[in-house]
């Protein structure tokens, strides 16, 4: 009987211990907000229990009190990491303390306006009595362990493994050891480093940082685009494979030739070149960010420093010149403090856009409505200003699958029911196939393609200077292993009224065309010092991007 009793606390040791690390080292099942454990390591626990052993050998056994403040803290660990893994899933984007809580009040107020009473009791309800519920479960594999510590044996063993744990973690940061021990086992990041990064986030916003790299001359007068719409168009995943990937290549040629000959058609001229993003695979805003603010950015901690500055960004330059900034942003869903350094006259998120279609992907919006909108939005008001509009496509976003159909009836993409139903049955039949997304990337290229070119053709006679860019690789699934990070840059402008800016950017490094040639130019930031450069009257001043 005893001996069933050793093996039975022996077993809850062992569960104790690995819920402690489970709650700590798990990773998000993307882009959901679920979770799962696959096996890494945490080094806070390893911590852990090493303090308790020591503390055990020369204070005796923890008191019950110091446990559920130990449970109290974890819990706060366990919040602090699922924020860390799930935020980037859910909103594109690392969390940001220093941006995100001054906004939740306004996220408590818009629920409390959209949502029934009973929902949003449900919510809160839900998420305290998790929070409760994991509290107690910590508190439980706290205290097993803590009655382990009385078992010298089982202290013991708890402290070599521990220490193994520890030496393991410390050996990943010594080039000798680490290279002979690839990735066994793997760590999950540190959530104590987690909140480091917002205590310096915080601290850097409130103090200013001296580390980022100086915005460039932002003094353009922009004279050689002055009356033109400006179009900074973000491709979603729309990366140099699609000029280079055999698979894909090939199968993208006739959507391309059909853009080609809509901008032929419409007496405009196009200019392309390849540059390297600034990321690869996804953390999209890395790209608009480098872009817009002709600062490097290429990992989160840049990204909350940056946004926590005043700085001169295309927004800005754009509206000093009189033009009506506009951010046009369909997959956007919640609010975006970051907007705010931007420095957009306005934003369109998917809410203002008010789609009531049939939904498509991740984020339901097909880019064509979402041109089709604006123009009833913005471009159809009277004696406007010329507009600088910013617009981040989403219907070429992973897992591209199903595609919408092109609609060229543009004017029906405005009535909740904007396609036949064939049309929606032959859409929806094609899901994503998760053992080979090179198709589904292929039919989300080709559509975006499609809407492209029918927007210049339903808009021959208007002047439009539309510079098209992708902002990162697609994932490597469908990239391929060891793929570059380059992405394709075309510039779109009437060859009737601004022949000298295709011109400056042919001088520059840009081939004459819809395909781009290598060698890349050079790096995403530095392309906006070349466009502003390029749009002004006085001569060019710098080489281009490097």
């Amino acid at each position: 009987m005893a001996l069933a009793s050793r093996r039975l606390a022996l077993v809850a040791t062992a569960a104790a211990v690995t819920v402690l690390n489970a709650s700590l080292s798990f990773q998000n099942v993307w882009p959901t907000p679920a979770i799962r454990w696959e096996g890494e390591l945490s080094i806070e626990l390893a911590a852990c229990l090493l303090v308790l052993v020591i503390a055990h050998r020369r204070f005796g056994p923890p008191a019950r009190a110091t446990l559920r403040w130990i449970a109290a803290l974890w819990l706060l660990l366990a919040v602090g990491h699922y924020a860390d893994v799930t935020a980037p899933a859910l909103y594109g984007r690392d969390i940001n303390l220093y941006w995100d809580l001054r906004y939740m009040p306004d996220v408590a107020a818009m629920m409390a306006r959209v949502a029934p009473l009973w929902l949003l009791v449900l919510v809160v309800s839900a998420a305290a009595l998790t929070l409760v519920l994991l509290y107690l479960l910590f508190r439980w594999a706290l205290h097993r362990v803590g009655d382990a510590m009385d078992n010298s044996r089982q202290r013991v063993a708890i402290g070599v493994l521990a220490t193994g744990v520890v030496l393991l973690f410390a050996a990943h940061w010594i080039p000798a050891l680490s290279a002979s021990f690839p990735g066994v086992p793997t760590f999950s990041t540190p959530v104590t480093q987690t909140y480091a990064r917002q205590v310096r986030f915080v601290i850097d916003a409130l103090g200013g940082s001296r580390s980022l790299a100086p915005s460039p001359p932002m003094n353009a007068d922009l004279r050689l685009v002055r009356g033109a719409d400006v179009f900074l168009v973000f491709i979603e995943a729309y990366g140099a494979v699609t000029y280079e990937r055999p698979d894909i290549a090939p199968r993208l040629a006739v959507s391309r030739a059909d853009l080609e000959a809509a901008i032929r058609s419409t007496n405009r001229g196009v200019v392309s070149a390849f540059v390297e993003s600034p990321t690869f695979g996804g953390s999209s805003w890395l790209a608009h960010l480098s872009l817009m603010s002709g600062v490097e950015v290429r990992d989160a901690e840049t990204n909350a420093r940056l946004m926590t500055q005043q700085r001169e960004t295309m927004v800005t330059t754009f509206a000093r010149r009189g033009y009506r900034t506009v951010g046009l942003m369909p997959g956007l869903r919640q609010r975006w403090p970051e907007g705010a350094f931007y420095g957009f006259d306005d934003v369109y998120g998917a809410a203002r856009l008010d789609y009531h279609g049939p939904e498509f992907g991740w984020f339901a919006v097909p880019d064509q409505f979402s041109m089709a909108r604006f123009d009833l939005l913005e471009v159809s008001r009277p004696a406007r200003p010329p507009l600088f509009v910013f617009f981040p496509t989403i219907s070429t976003h992973f897992p591209f699958s199903p595609t919408p159909p092109y609609q060229p009836d543009w004017p029906r993409m405005l009535n909740p029911r904007p396609y036949d139903g064939p049309a929606i049955v032959r859409a929806y039949a094609r899901e994503p196939d998760w053992k080979n997304f090179a198709p589904g990337y292929v039919d989300a290229v080709s559509y975006t393609y499609a809407t492209l070119g029918g927007y210049l053709r339903a808009h021959a006679d208007r002047d439009l200077v539309m510079i098209l860019i992708g902002d990162h690789q697609p994932a490597s699934a469908v990239s391929g292993e060891g793929a570059p990070w380059d992405v394709p840059v075309h510039l779109i402008a009437s060859k009737a009224s601004r022949q000298q800016i295709l011109d400056r950017l042919l001088a520059r490094g840009f081939h004459a065309g819809i395909t781009p040639a290598r060698p890349a130019l050079g790096r995403m930031h530095a392309l906006l010092s070349l466009l502003l450069d390029v749009f002004s009257e006085q001569e060019p001043t710098v080489s281009g991007p490097h």
